[in-house]
């Protein structure tokens, strides 16, 4: 069926099943996202299918890396750094000291220091991963490059700030580091997937798309703690990555203009005279010109997914099955990794976001989601948060192209 015409029942029964698939598709059926379960919503979702058997290195050189940050989630020693076998995790740090204690011993590494600024300033670091607060994701970035260290970061690349993207981008620039943001839905095997599809030629033009993030947390009383509780206070579209990524991680093409709507929240705003929304919804004109959709919501009670469709004029994607004209289909398995590394939580994303970062090192190459796409995919959730502030009135987004 994958690869011919379907009729319109067909179409509609695979795509609402698509979309009852954010209680399915991952294994998370009914599944709540309680702040006091052990397990954060996403870590558990491990997906280690869809992905290639044998690794191949592409060099016996470990690159030394230092690890920041190890809040509530844990993030510094979640994406396998430890486990690769081109990786020498050199030092980590934490601002408490409880935390650095417990990330070295994840890391198995035996210096730590107390802030990012001390760590970047050990000139035995090339690389480091910053998984520290996402207010301070540009801040500490911009440190670690000057400091001529390459960074991997957490999602996202800015927190509602354009200036701050400005500034990052010229620190890239100018430092000639590489810089990757470690958006997870690029490297889920539906995104991947549909993303290798694209660059094979069977969608054509996008016509249409569409991601979803839905995360209980405030509103619910499920909230995920953070430093200085960042997650309560910004928008739900200044954290846009794991929708965004199902048209710019697809696609390589950008956003152009955006509309969007919020629904304000039952408790009132979060902050005074800041955000009044607990969920939003955008919609996007895109360079192809189709459209997408994107939204996210956090006070749907229990309720966890990540996702996203694509529907193109060759033809669609639902997970990871193909409907549409190409016959010869490309292989969509993600790349392998290497023995004894696993694959990690967000859909089995972690392990190949820290390989991708690592080789992008080993073989001088840009890596997959660079400054550009890491900004494609931020931005303009920051510009769809001020339309809905504005009614929807219609904005353009500001453009992010590699010259």
């Amino acid at each position: 069926m994958s690869n011919k015409d379907i009729n319109r029942r067909d179409f509609l029964g695979g795509f609402a099943s698509a979309s009852m698939g954010m209680f399915i598709a991952s294994g998370m059926t009914g599944r709540r996202a309680d702040a006091a379960e052990e397990v954060i919503p996403g870590f558990d979702d491990k997906g280690n299918g869809n992905m290639k058997k044998q690794w191949k290195p592409v060099s016996d050189r470990k690159i030394r890396v230092g690890i920041v940050g190890y809040g509530a989630c844990k993030f510094g020693a979640a994406f396998g750094f430890q486990d690769h076998p081109n990786v020498e995790v050199v030092a980590v740090s934490d601002l408490i000291k409880e935390r650095r204690e417990g990330l070295m011993k994840a890391c198995r590494c035996e210096k730590s220091y107390d802030s990012l600024e001390e760590l970047v300033k050990d000139d035995s670091i090339e690389a480091v991963f910053v998984a520290t607060d996402a207010p301070s994701h540009p801040k500490h970035c911009i440190d670690v490059m000057n400091h001529e260290k390459h960074v991997m970061v957490a999602v996202p690349a800015v927190w509602g700030s354009l200036e701050d993207a400005d500034r990052l981008l010229e620190a890239v620039k100018k430092t000639g580091m590489k810089y990757m943001m470690a958006e997870t839905s690029c490297f889920r095997a539906d995104c991947y997937g549909m993303m290798t599809v694209y660059r094979a030629g069977g969608f054509g033009k996008l016509v249409y798309s569409e991601g979803e993030y839905h995360h209980s947390s405030s509103a619910s009383g499920q909230a995920i703690g953070s430093f200085n509780d960042w997650r309560l206070t910004g928008a739900p579209l200044w954290y846009p990555t794991h929708c965004t990524a199902y048209y710019v991680g697809v696609t390589g093409e950008r956003f152009t203009r955006v509309s969007a709507m919020g629904r304000k929240a039952p408790y009132g705003p979060l902050t005074p005279g800041g955000n009044p929304f607990s969920d939003e919804t955008a919609l996007f004109q895109t360079s192809e010109g189709g459209t997408s959709r994107m939204i996210l919501t956090s006070s749907v009670n229990g309720l966890y997914y990540e996702g996203g469709r694509v529907m193109g004029e060759k033809g669609f994607m639902i997970e990871t099955k193909y409907y549409g004209s190409m016959k010869n289909l490309p292989d969509i398995r993600r790349p392998a990794l290497p023995p004894g590394m696993p694959a990690g939580g967000h859909g089995g994303s972690h392990g190949p976001l820290t390989n991708e970062f690592i080789e992008s090192i080993l073989l001088d190459r840009t890596p997959l989601i660079n400054i550009y796409q890491a900004l494609s995919m931020t931005v303009p959730g920051i510009i769809a948060h001020e339309s809905a502030l504005k009614d929807g009135e219609p904005m353009k987004v500001p453009q992010y192209v590699m010259t």
